[in-house]
């Protein structure tokens, strides 16, 4: 699930929720709600630091491979250029066939790098969304919140919670592994 989907579908939730709550709740008692900016989370948060350290430290083997086969399919290109008027014919159809057959293997393994490092970067963004989806929870049930929100036009400081959240997932990301599994 993409951010943008994640945060419009939390959106029209949360609007629904809030339009229920309010009149339902209008009369009874007064409904403490917070709004959270799950955008600056998914910046901010250690946990999506670690995460996009993690993918860029995974992949960068195969970005260094791909950089470096770039580099031999342009050197070469340009020995091909320089050595054409030398070359017999077939010669030269031959380099020119292996310079193709060269730069089809390499955009092959770029489309394969770009849909591995995509599908790996949706899965860490999904468990990210989760963590902080349950980290947003947590903190709401903790301080007794009736109703978070988030995506809206316009909050006011008084209720937006994001940097208190944001603080409870730097102290889970300090206290290590074991505390995100709790």
């Amino acid at each position: 699930m993409t951010r943008q989907a994640f945060c419009s579908m939390s959106t029209r939730l949360v609007g629904a929720a809030a339009a229920l709550l309010l009149t339902a709740g209008a009369a009874t008692a007064e409904l403490r709600i917070g709004v959270v900016n799950i955008a600056e989370l998914l910046d901010e948060a250690p946990q999506a630091k670690s995460a996009m350290q993690h993918l860029q430290d995974e992949f960068a083997p195969r970005q260094r491979e791909i950089v470096a086969r770039q580099q031999e399919l342009r050197e070469k290109e340009e020995t091909i250029q320089k050595d054409l008027a030398v070359m017999g014919e077939s010669e030269r159809r031959s380099a020119e066939r292996e310079l193709r057959d060269g730069q089809r293997e390499l955009a092959r393994r770029q489309n394969e790098y770009l849909e591995d490092l995509n599908l790996r970067r949706n899965e860490e963004l999904a468990r990210l969304q989760k963590s902080l989806l349950e980290e947003v929870q947590a903190y709401a049930r903790a301080a007794n919140f009736d109703l978070i929100v988030s995506d809206v036009l316009y909050a006011s400081d008084a209720v937006d919670i994001t940097a208190q959240v944001l603080k409870g997932l730097e102290e889970r990301f300090e206290a290590g592994p074991q505390a995100a599994d709790q």
